[in-house]
């Protein structure tokens, strides 16, 4: 077994995660999350160390098969980077809009951490969870992917006291708008044009990130918000 911290970061194929896993190839053993196996794979391959995580993460059972495969003994920190934007109108929304942002925003969240407790455990690891600026400060019309992020806060919050006794770590990242494709799906939405040169790069978060993860033992970075500085044009 590598001797390098082993971290698990889901949506690892693209925008934050891809991200955070290029941040932390370097000295840790990664295993890359994603839904496509084959962009899971080609995610990999990058990497001198890493091994695949493909699974649904709105669907539980291959979760928990997906975990189980990975016969984990120890895992020093879980990413969870996957999201879903889930924009519209409060007006428009369906109850199966409002369960799906809710299925990958939070309630995968709880249920990825929760069935890697024991190797988190076993490591005294951290989970760092990707949340938003709209998990500080809600604006229609989007209100349910601010709904799941609040949500996502409180989740965050109540782990952390939970989970400490366990020596388990919990640290919430609060980007504000991020040059991925999320956000060129939100501009679409607002029908404005899409500038990159505009909003925080994707590696900005993954240092943050890395900064949770790695910090001394006697410290735990509860919230960080990462904002757009003088070089960003777009202060959202």
């Amino acid at each position: 077994m590598s001797e390098r911290p082993v971290i698990l970061v889901t949506g690892g194929t693209r925008g934050i995660g891809r991200a955070i896993c290029d941040d932390l190839a370097s000295d840790h053993e990664l295993i890359v999350g994603g839904t496509d196996p084959a962009a899971v794979a080609a995610a990999c391959e990058r990497y001198a160390s890493a091994r695949p995580f493909a699974a649904d993460l709105t669907d539980a059972d291959a979760v928990e098969r997906a975990v189980d495969e990975l016969g984990l003994e120890r895992l020093d920190g879980l990413v969870h980077s996957a999201g879903l934007l889930g924009s519209g109108a409060f007006r428009d929304l369906s109850r199966e809009d409002w369960r799906r942002t809710f299925e990958v925003n939070v309630f995968a969240v709880a249920d990825l951490t929760r069935l890697a407790l024991p190797a988190l455990e076993e490591a005294s690891g951290t989970v760092v969870v990707i949340n938003s600026g709209s998990g500080l400060t809600a604006n229609g019309p989007g209100g349910v992917y601010s709904a799941s992020k609040f949500a996502a806060r409180a989740l965050t919050d109540a782990m952390r006291e939970e989970l400490r006794p366990a020596g388990i770590r919990v640290s919430s990242v609060h980007p504000g708008r991020v040059a991925t494709d999320m956000q060129i799906e939100l501009n679409d939405f607002e029908g404005r044009e899409y500038d990159a040169e505009n909003y925080l790069r994707p590696e900005s978060v993954a240092g943050a990130v890395r900064a949770a993860l790695t910090a001394s033992p006697d410290a735990n970075l509860d919230m960080v918000s990462v904002r757009p500085g003088p070089a960003a044009t777009n202060r959202a």
